[in-house]
């Protein structure tokens, strides 16, 4: 294979993790008042569809112990 004759100098990648710069990022911007007020209707409106949600399927997830009504019971009464 080819072999380069120079050495290539790895001083800069040691030094690199250890580099801290000296430029400050700019201070961050305050959200306007129609922007919190926009983000606390997202919020309600997602809070709102997870309890309708919720709502809507409550009567699915109720467990009935009795005994069902219709055409099984009025067949094991006709025997």
């Amino acid at each position: 294979m080819f072999r380069r004759g120079e050495p290539v100098p790895f001083a800069f990648v040691a030094e690199a993790e250890r580099f801290r710069s000296n430029v400050t990022p700019p201070p961050r911007r305050r959200a306007s008042a129609s922007e919190l007020a926009g983000r606390a209707v997202l919020a309600l409106v997602v809070v709102a569809g997870f309890t309708g949600s919720l709502l809507l399927a409550l009567p699915a997830l109720e467990v009935r112990l009795d005994a069902p009504h219709g055409q099984q019971q009025e067949a094991a009464e006709g025997r």
